[in-house]
């Protein structure tokens, strides 16, 4: 694989990315917007002395997932929302077995089977999560196709340095569209897995990984245990952008695809005179609620826009709830059309009105 910058599809770059991580199992069930990425490692993952398996259901790949992970290898699968949804039971077992491992989410529209628009209506499913009990899925949501490969690799350090699920949530835009990136190396330290991966009890005691604890004091420790280690991973691999926010008046908030338009049409309004910036989360899960805090705290209004009817919104208001009373407006459409840099400037131009103009007077411009 060349080192230079080349012409990508989404998909293809996070596959290439993966092998690249040294990741040594997938398994996976084709769905668009998403099936490039099997399609490509059914090629290569054999040709590199890896595992390829064409699970006969979404059901069958993320247990078998959970197989792989509790070896101590890289392993991975990939899938789009609905499918997704069939995989939360599994989700919820390698969470709770501490098992680390890689999902790539690519979202399409629903609910239910819906169809392969652009949209961010799974925002929930990875963030809230379907399983049961008390637990995170870790998620990185990518912006262009550079960015699905660096958090591919991000993503399979985290898993294995946390030993724990590790998701990235793409899109249909993402996972088809093409533009210049550079698939580099590996950029992160090898984890030692030796000291509890089921591996063989050769010459050692039998190891047992499992969810079930039937003290409740027990139970009780391993969910506190996970939730520290969420809190580890916030403090250590957050990961967000910020442009154009000191002496900001309005605050756009948006993540993955959308907010690359969010961004140029920010970039219209402060060549227009208006005093707006931009907070993108790219660790949307643990949520860097301390950071929108302390923003909120020194703007006068939020804006938050996403493709979908609002689920990150919930996080932001969560986030500055008994801190701040400004206000938070929402920008949103469900599955279908992606906005245009006009749309979102044209909103932006509305919103500022609304809660700057108001505020100070057309000087404040």
């Amino acid at each position: 694989m060349s080192r230079k910058k080349q012409l990508l599809k989404g998909n293809y770059a996070i596959a290439q990315a993966a092998i690249e991580a040294g990741c040594q199992s997938y398994f996976g069930y084709p769905i668009t917007p998403q099936s490039e990425i099997g399609e490509y490692l059914s090629e290569k993952m054999p040709e590199n002395g890896r595992v390829f398996v064409a699970a006969e259901s979404e059901v069958a790949a993320i247990n078998m997932l959970l197989g792989a992970g509790s070896t101590g290898v890289k392993a991975m699968t990939s899938s789009s929302s609905c499918a997704v949804a069939l995989m939360q039971e599994g989700l919820s077992f390698i969470a709770g077995d501490e098992i680390p491992c890689v999902l790539v989410s690519v979202m399409r529209g629903g609910p239910g089977l819906g169809y392969i628009y652009p949209s961010q209506g799974d925002y929930f499913q990875a963030t809230k999560g379907g399983g049961n009990g008390d637990y995170k899925i870790v998620t990185y949501a990518p912006s262009s196709v550079q960015e699905c490969i660096d958090l591919t690799y991000k993503c399979f350090y985290v898993s294995q340095k946390y030993r724990t699920p590790v998701c990235l949530l793409a899109d249909g835009m993402l996972g088809q569209m093409m533009e210049p990136a550079i698939v580099g190396e590996y950029p992160y330290e090898e984890i030692d897995q030796s000291s509890w991966a089921l591996d063989g009890a050769k010459n050692r005691e039998a190891r047992y990984i499992a969810s079930i604890d039937r003290e409740q004091e027990s139970l009780r420790k391993r969910v506190v245990k996970l939730f520290e280690k969420y809190n580890q991973i916030l403090g250590n691999e957050n990961l967000f952008e910020k442009y154009e926010i000191d002496g900001a008046k309005l605050v756009i908030t948006a993540f993955g695809s959308i907010a690359r338009i969010a961004k140029a049409a920010v970039k219209k309004a402060r060549k227009n005179g208006l005093k707006v910036g931009l907070f993108r989360p790219i660790l949307i899960n643990p949520f860097p609620e301390k950071i929108v805090a302390d923003i909120a705290q020194k703007v006068d209004g939020i804006l938050d826009i996403e493709l979908n009817c609002g689920q990150m919104l919930q996080d932001i208001k969560s986030s500055v709830a008994g801190i701040t009373t400004i206000p938070i407006e929402f920008f949103g459409r469900p599955a279908g059309m992606m906005m245009t840099v006009e749309e979102i400037y044209e909103q932006i131009e509305k919103t500022y009105k609304k809660i700057v103009e108001k505020k100070y007077g057309t000087a404040c411009i």
